[in-house]
């Protein structure tokens, strides 16, 4: 059979399909992505596909999430035959802890979650009406980011809030970048040749725009640094990570702004662009440490690593020590700064990294970028949520028996 993956990112939109006749046997027979999406800049929006050997770039304007999708689908479809549709959707909440096939009441949960992650859920829902308008025939699913962590011990999810405000209305730290974790788990087991659910894995995800940190033992997530929402935990690109919230309450109080102003100022205008007041993008800044903007640059990248060192440390403890730390998704695998001035002189809780091995690594495939004596494996996996979208694809049409074409 075959199964389109859409992956939605806040300005990105990646698509693969898969040949699957079994969880063991898959093949990419396409792909592609479509940068900018509703980005204004001084450069174009565009879609690049692979189909084959063939690779195309088109140049379109691609206002929504909606949009690219619509250009895919009309690209793919006399090309070959779709049998499911797969999609990620970021915050399921608490109606969701695994995934689900889509259905009129899938929907209204689903709109139900939009205001939980509002750069993703949003444009993922888009994304999965454009589907059903253009290919209403079709099947589809939807796996979520949240349900890795569905599993988190109490101690964990709660929040240090009166019970009475807590449990109505379900808040508590749910969790994100599941599947990006999920993949980890999978590959670290296969690379180190053994039973991941016997190891006790720190994962650091972090992307170009949100980031986060997971600690995993017995195959399962214990902690992880995002919360209700994924705006807290570490220092991302446009997001603050974790403040005090007395912060947010000054500013309604004193300078009148409201829930709408504040949801823009701490998504969209703090992290890593709040703190450099030049860019969101660590590969920016730590390209301006050395030039005009060196101080605030320095700041920045300071306060980014800094940030996730604390998270490790602290998942150490949680864990009772860790066999492995990863890196994944695409800061944490083309990044050798990021990565060696995370581990510099943390060989106190035995992670060792060989500078060489982790200069010379071009992200191209998994690796092992510790020293011989790191009593820590470190890793660098690189990120494939669309692969494990396929799988829980597999393995719901083998719960239902439909294994259409």
């Amino acid at each position: 059979m075959n199964i389109l993956v859409f992956n939605c990112g806040s300005s990105s939109l990646t698509y693969k399909v898969f040949r699957a006749d079994n969880s063991e046997n898959i093949k990419v027979t396409a792909s592609g992505k479509a940068h900018r999406v509703g980005v204004t800049g001084t450069e174009p929006s565009f879609i690049k596909h692979k189909i084959g050997e063939n690779v195309r770039k088109d140049i379109i304007p691609l206002k929504t999430h909606k949009d690219a999708a619509a250009f895919i689908l009309k690209d793919l479809k006399d090309k070959i035959d779709i049998d499911f549709i797969g999609h990620r959707f970021v915050h399921g909440g608490n109606y969701f802890k695994g995934s689900s096939f889509v259905n009129d009441d899938t929907l209204k949960k689903l709109e139900l979650c939009l205001p939980l992650a509002p750069l993703h859920n949003p444009v993922s829902l888009g994304v999965i009406n454009e589907c059903r308008r253009t290919l209403p025939d079709i099947k589809q699913y939807v796996t979520f980011d949240s349900a890795f962590h569905s599993r988190l011990p109490a101690v964990a999810f709660t929040y240090a809030l009166p019970a009475v405000i807590t449990e109505p209305m379900n808040y508590r730290k749910y969790g994100f970048h599941g599947l990006s974790y999920l993949n980890v788990l999978l590959e670290t087991g296969r690379f180190l040749k053994t039973n991941p659910e016997k190891l006790k894995i720190i994962a650091c995800h972090l992307g170009t725009g949100g980031a986060s940190i997971a600690a995993i033992k017995n195959g399962h997530s214990i902690d992880t640094s995002m919360g209700y929402s994924p705006l807290t935990g570490l220092v991302m690109s446009t997001r603050c990570g974790d403040i005090d919230p007395m912060l947010t309450i000054y500013l309604m109080s004193t300078y009148g702004y409201r829930p709408d102003d504040l949801l823009d100022l701490l998504t969209k205008k703090s992290g890593l662009l709040g703190i450099s007041g030049f860019s969101s993008d660590i590969r920016d800044i730590l390209k301006n440490i050395s030039e005009e903007d060196r101080e605030q640059a320095e700041q920045a990248f300071s306060m980014y690593i800094c940030r996730i060192r604390k998270y490790i440390g602290g998942y150490i403890a949680a864990l009772g020590g860790a066999d492995v730390l990863v890196f994944t998704d695409d800061i944490g695998v083309y990044n050798w700064q990021v990565r060696e001035k995370v581990c510099q002189s943390m060989d106190w809780c035995g992670i060792a990294l060989d500078n060489d091995a982790n200069r010379i690594f071009n992200g191209q495939q998994i690796a092992g970028l510790s020293k011989e004596n790191s009593p820590v494996n470190i890793l660098c996996i690189p990120a494939d949520e669309e692969r494990v979208i396929c799988l829980e694809g597999i393995n719901l049409t083998n719960k239902t028996g439909d294994k259409s074409r």
